[in-house]
């Protein structure tokens, strides 16, 4: 039997988020330089997204480029930038045959702003599509996105449209750039690394982490469902016994 055909549709994770690691250590064994290893790995992007819209997964988040990242040598992060804004130019068409709408979080005003401009109208000529939602992670860290949250809430308690006495975990989802969108209920991170990277650390609270040791520029639609099959033989009790969980439950929603 096939991957695939061990998949139990009825019980896919609603959001998948994937940290896309290993570009550059691809490139180097290879001998080549790390944007070698960047140019490579859309073929993954492609074939993951196609992937998940085909199985019936509402969310992928892919986590493409942390606040962190801004640190890396220069010429890596300009080719970074111009690799991104080829990259959305010309994967438009694909997003909307595949009915997949398109949506970016993080500082986003921090990218260039040909890239900023570009990634806009590509989410807005996407904005249509109802077969799932890729969200790209640019420019972004978890604890900027809790930082902006918090200075959010700040300000509308100090202006009175919110009473800090009523902020609970809902609150805080509501003011995080992930808002409106299920907890991921599976994290993929390739390359062998066993940490979360600054990367939705609040919405990830109770996720189940799969990782592998294939470098992100060799990862494909079986390495995909590998996971998911992963995911689904594990037991998600979320602080509850196993006589208590309600089987049909689907997605931790906002």
């Amino acid at each position: 039997m096939e991957l695939k055909e061990k998949i139990d549709i009825q019980r896919l994770p609603c959001h998948i988020a994937i940290i896309m690691d290993g570009n550059g250590r691809w490139a180097k064994e290879r001998g080549h330089q790390r944007l070698f290893g960047h140019q490579h790995a859309i073929q993954a992007v492609r074939e993951v997204s196609e992937a998940c819209a085909e199985l019936g997964v509402e969310y992928l988040t892919l986590y493409a480029f942390s606040t962190e990242n801004w640190n890396r040598p220069e010429a890596e992060v300009n080719g970074l930038m111009t690799l991104l804004a080829h990259t959305i130019k010309a994967e438009v068409g694909t997003l909307n045959k595949n009915n997949i709408k398109l949506n970016a979080i993080g500082d986003l005003k921090h990218l260039p702003k040909s890239n900023y401009d570009q990634l806009m109208r590509a989410i807005d000529d996407t904005s249509h599509n109802t077969r799932m939602t890729l969200n790209l992670a640019l420019s972004y860290s978890s604890r900027w996105d809790l930082t902006q949250a918090i200075r959010r809430m700040a300000k509308e308690a100090t202006e009175g449209h919110l009473n800090p006495d009523e902020i609970d975990d809902k609150t805080v989802s509501a003011f995080l750039s992930t808002a409106g969108m299920p907890d991921p209920e599976l994290l993929i991170r390739t390359s062998g690394e066993q940490r979360i990277s600054n990367f939705l650390l609040w919405e990830l609270a109770y996720a189940e982490l799969y990782f592998t040791l294939k470098y992100w520029p060799e990862f494909r639609k079986a390495d995909l469902y590998e996971a998911i099959v992963n995911y689904q033989g594990r037991e998600r009790r979320f602080g509850k016994t196993s006589e208590q969980l309600d089987k049909n439950e689907k997605c931790i929603n906002k």
